[in-house]
This record gives C-alpha cells, sequence and structure tokens, in this order.
C-alpha cells in the first residue's frame, strides 16, 4: 500500500510540473509577441508632379443652318406652276416656281409701246422746233411759237422718260414671275401649291437651308467666364494669339465625336441676362449635306457637346480619382510624411479621365497614397512603394466641370 501510495504520488507532481512548464511557456510567448510591434502596412504612392495640360472644357451647343433664306415673291399673282421636290438639294439659280406671267406680259408688251409712242412724239417735237427757229429770226413767227416748241420738246423728252421706266418696272415684274434659288441648299416644304394666289414679299412660299458649312451655338455661362479672366490674369492659363483661333471638338447624344473640328467665328458682346450666358458660334463642314437628303452628318437643330480646344494650363497637378477621398468639410488626400500618414485638405476641382485636376492643397515632391488607403490613418507608420498605374487608364479627357 505504501508503495502504491508513492507511485501516486509522483505521478501528480508530474502532472504539476507539466502544467507548469505550459503555463511558463505561454508566458513566454505572449510577452514575446508583445514586444514584437506588427510590420507596418503596404501601401502605394505617387510623388507629386506638375505638367502642362490642355484646357478643354465642354459646354452644351445646338446645331444651325449657315444660311436659311427665305423664299417669297416680288409680284402678285397666281402659283401657275412648282419646279422642285421638297426636301432635296438644289443648287443656285434652280427653278422654283412660276407665277402666271401672262398680265405681266401684257403690261410689259404695253410699256413697250408707249415707249415707241413717246419717242415718235419726241421726234415730231424736234422736227417742229428746227422749223420754228429759223423763222423766228425772219419774223415770220412769233417768240412765243418757238417757246411752245421748246416746252413741247422738253414734255415729250419726259414722257418718254416715264415710259421707258415703266418699261424697266414691267420687265422687272415679268422677270419675277419665275422664281429661281438665291442659294445652294436643301430646300424645304411648300407653303403654297399651284392655283393659289400669293401676296408680293408678304406670302412665305418656302425655305432653303445651306447645310455646308453649318453653325452650332454655344452657351458659356458668366461663372466660367469669370473664372477664365482671373485664371488669365494670373498666368495659370494660356490662350492663342487671336479668341477666333478657338477650335471645337463636336460630340452627339449617342456620343459619337464629329471627324471635323469647328472654328470660332462669333462670340456674342452681351451677356443674356435671362440665362447668365454667352453666346459663341463655331463653323462646322458639313460637306455631306450635299448628298441625298438622310445622309447629311448633323442637321439644324441638334443638341450636341462643343469641346473647346486652344486654351493650355500650365503648371497643373494631376492625381488618380481614386486618390481623393470626400467628407462633409470637402475633399482631402492621405500623403506621407517621413514615413506617417497626414490628411491634407485639397481643392480638386475637374475630372480628366481617369484623374483629378487639383488646384490647392499639394506641392511637387509629396507623396500621395493611391492604394491601400483602407488600411491606414493618420499618424500610422507606413511603408510606402511607388504605384503602379493601369495601362487602361489614361487622363486625355478633358469632362465638364
Amino acid at each position: 500500500m505504501y508503495q502504491t501510495l508513492r507511485q501516486t504520488t509522483t505521478q501528480a507532481n508530474a502532472v504539476i510540473t507539466s502544467f507548469l512548464l505550459l503555463l511558463a511557456l505561454l508566458a513566454g510567448c505572449s510577452k514575446s509577441s508583445t514586444d514584437s510591434p506588427p510590420p507596418a502596412p503596404q501601401i502605394e504612392v505617387i510623388t507629386v508632379t506638375t505638367r502642362t495640360i490642355a484646357e478643354e472644357p465642354e459646354f452644351i451647343g445646338q446645331t444651325e443652318s449657315f444660311r436659311p433664306v427665305e423664299i417669297r415673291s416680288q409680284v402678285n399673282g397666281i402659283i401657275k406652276k412648282i419646279f422642285f421636290i421638297e426636301g432635296r438639294n438644289i443648287r443656285k439659280g434652280d427653278k422654283l416656281y412660276l407665277i402666271d406671267p401672262t398680265p405681266f406680259k401684257a403690261a410689259y408688251l404695253g410699256s413697250k409701246a408707249m415707249v415707241a409712242q413717246a419717242r415718235a412724239r419726241l421726234e415730231q417735237a424736234n422736227k417742229d422746233l428746227a422749223r420754228v427757229q429759223p423763222l423766228l429770226k425772219q419774223k415770220a413767227v412769233s417768240q412765243k411759237d418757238v417757246d411752245d416748241a421748246i416746252a413741247e420738246v422738253r414734255s415729250a423728252k419726259a414722257t418718254l422718260d416715264t415710259a421707258q421706266n415703266d418699261v424697266i418696272k414691267a420687265k422687272f415684274d415679268l422677270d419675277n414671275t419665275l422664281i429661281t434659288a438665291p442659294v445652294e441648299g436643301r430646300i424645304n416644304r411648300s407653303q403654297f401649291y399651284e392655283g393659289r394666289l400669293i401676296e408680293a414679299q408678304t406670302d412665305l412660299l418656302t425655305t432653303i437651308d445651306q447645310l455646308d458649312p453649318m453653325y452650332v451655338n454655344v452657351n458659356v455661362p458668366e461663372s466660367y467666364l469669370l473664372r477664365l479672366r482671373r485664371e488669365l490674369s494670373e498666368h495659370k492659363l494660356e490662350r492663342p494669339e487671336s479668341i477666333f483661333q478657338l477650335r471645337g471638338v463636336m460630340t452627339f447624344s449617342d456620343g459619337s465625336i464629329y471627324p471635323e473640328e469647328g472654328l470660332l467665328d462669333f462670340q456674342d458682346i452681351v451677356i443674356r441676362p435671362e440665362t447668365g450666358m454667352l453666346l459663341g458660334r463655331f463653323a462646322f463642314p458639313n460637306p455631306a449635306s450635299k448628298n441625298a437628303p438622310g445622309e447629311a452628318h448633323f442637321y439644324p437643330g441638334q443638341f450636341v457637346k462643343v469641346r473647346i480646344k486652344g486654351y493650355s494650363r500650365a503648371d497643373a497637378i494631376l492625381i488618380p480619382q481614386r486618390a481623393v477621398q470626400q467628407r462633409p468639410s470637402g475633399s482631402f488626400v492621405y500623403i506621407i510624411n517621413e514615413g506617417k500618414v497626414e490628411l491634407r485638405p485639397v481643392l480638386a476641382s475637374a475630372w480628366r479621365g481617369s484623374e483629378w485636376l487639383i488646384e490647392s492643397g499639394l506641392r511637387t515632391g509629396e507623396q500621395v497614397v493611391v492604394e491601400g488607403i483602407h488600411r491606414i490613418h493618420p499618424g500610422i507608420q507606413v511603408n510606402p512603394v511607388p504605384y503602379q498605374r493601369e495601362e487602361s487608364q489614361t487622363s486625355s479627357s478633358n469632362h465638364p466641370e
């Protein structure tokens, strides 16, 4: 029995010893993990640099025909014939309408007859004057007879002048019974048809729209104009020598881009008080308008976007969009200062492709966190490595502000 009790005691001591060793080991491991801090998180950063970029704002515009021409008659009369097909392209000089010429031809021939009659009267008056003038020296006629002959000549000459002017007017009316196209373009619907009595210079018969070139009217907000003036005075922006060297790139409502660039050819001098906008107008070539209807690149009345080219911004700072964070007080980024994270408020003004244009808040040479933002907070020590840009990212696009 004594031996059995001794064995039991020995086993109990062994268990206790093993337990104490396990506790010591766990305590040592806990102490070791407390003494060794976790490694600093690795984040990707970019170094702030400046470069010159194109300043290309985009605005809403509306297309307008280069020359909308109204077709009206110069004479009263009844439409006898229409020569054109509505909605088709026509050339300058093509026949459009024929006003019944019969009464105008009769008036023209009658006025020519009056000219012949007045010319004959003048010839007779001149002969009479030539006969009486020598007789006055012989005292065969009185001075009054000579004066009457001279007056008759002058009266006949005035009658002839009047008759010749009537011929000019009658010829003008007769010629204008045939209405022709004054410009090349696409003709609209006719408002009147054969047999309709029309009033001269009052009734609008139709219109012709010259579609090549085409105008695009752009409305620029006053706020942008004020900022543009300020940045030009501060030499943040550069512009061409003449504002009429500015070019425009047009984008249609389906996102397609017109292949030809337009040129600014007019800028209004008054900001419209009802909209706070200044009107600018670009002229775009539209050669396909000379083809069959439906093949023109664009038509009057379309709403488009126009990106203006010609301005450039020097010393611009661009950083990836994902680096810019938002909070109620505005935009901010995380920068690295002596290996630690620091929060920096910035003014991000415009999107340019996959990047933000930073107006203020950053300086050249500073490191901005781009990847790993979710693993950091201000004051933490980090391990910064260069940011690897994705190949698909580009910064060539300029989006509206």
